[in-house]
């Protein structure tokens, strides 16, 4: 028993839309394959958020309230909300703050973070950082994403890669040593023009010029992307373990961003990690962006063991990447 107040990982959530956009519809859309898809990115189908006025919000709300359920306490005893998002529901109000409105978190402040795909691992460690001031009980961390809010479906280089979905983490004071141990996180805005919206920011409002020329999706240089983030995120997984005396036997799971297979190999590679301690879903959701580490989460919660160090790693635009090492605080159920 130390008197070190760590932030532990209490309870996860998620939440996916029903509807399924398979590599078969989009060999309709544009000029692509399944297997092609599949040998590349390692995506079968990717869930699609469908109706009129459904946003971000609309799905972090659902796993939110599913995380409160789960813990055993209400929406009022949430202190803090942390919304990691490159869809946020508009440019300003924060969509922490929509979500705390649609699930009655009457007590919390909240706000967003944009760091792409690596959003949920920065807002993690900046939500860790409220517990361990001793300052606040009940941090939620949220990871979503609506991406197909922004992707370009006559573009095959970017709308085989991307999906929706929602998936929350509660954090809550411990002072048995469990929870968020250690992070390195690393930003590089060179890399800005990799991998990035043209249109819709201060530096380039939008116009209809900006519309016609289809300046408000996702834009990716693909290669040079996958360079840097099989680098990037290979690296500092492996400098985070170094830093704490981490041998591949110490780790019982990876649970990295699901960008592309091939960087998800390299990064477990690396580690020294065999295929079966490496959290996969990319064929069911393909990238959810700020997404991918909680939805895994969510989907292991029950293979999960007390004690079991983890280390959640990501690369995304900006570019932002990272890795975080967590010795989980509970077994699943």
């Amino acid at each position: 028993m130390s008197n070190q107040i760590t932030a532990a990982i209490t309870a996860v959530a998620g939440w996916v839309p029903e509807d399924r956009l398979t590599n078969f519809d989009l060999e309709k859309m544009v000029d692509t394959n399944d297997e092609w898809i599949r040998t590349r990115t390692g995506i079968s189908e990717r869930r699609i958020l469908k109706g009129e006025g459904l946003a971000t919000s609309d799905m972090a709300a659902p796993a939110v309230l599913e995380l409160c359920k789960k813990r055993g306490i209400t929406p009022a005893d949430i202190d803090c909300l942390i919304v990691a998002t490159v869809t946020p529901d508009m440019v300003f109000p924060a969509t922490a703050n929509i979500v705390c409105d649609k699930i009655g978190a009457v007590n919390a402040w909240g706000f967003d973070l944009s760091a792409a795909c690596s959003g949920f691992l920065f807002a993690l460690t900046t939500g860790a950082s409220y517990i361990e001031s001793g300052r606040y009980k009940n941090v939620v961390v949220v990871g979503a994403d609506k991406m197909s809010a922004i992707i370009d479906y006559t573009d095959r280089n970017t709308c085989i890669l991307f999906g929706d979905g929602a998936a929350c983490v509660l954090l809550e004071p411990n002072t048995e040593g469990y929870g968020i141990k250690d992070s390195i996180l690393r930003t590089d805005g060179s890399g800005k023009n990799f991998l990035h919206m043209k249109a819709g920011g201060s530096l380039k409002p939008a116009t209809m010029e900006t519309v016609a020329n289809r300046e408000h999706f996702a834009y990716q240089e693909g290669q040079s992307v996958f360079k840097f983030a099989v680098k990037g995120m290979a690296d500092v997984s492996a400098e985070l373990m170094e830093r704490n005396n981490l041998k591949a036997d110490d780790v019982a799971w990876l649970v990295p961003h699901q960008a592309n297979l091939r960087i998800i190999d390299a990064t477990a590679n690396r580690m020294g990690l065999p295929k079966e301690k490496v959290m996969i879903n990319i064929s069911k959701y393909g990238n959810t962006t700020a997404g991918t580490i909680p939805l895994c989460l969510w989907e292991w919660e029950n293979q999960l063991k007390k004690g079991d160090n983890i280390v959640l790693a990501a690369f995304g635009g900006g570019f932002t990447w990272g890795a975080t090492w967590v010795k989980w605080a509970y077994d699943g159920k």
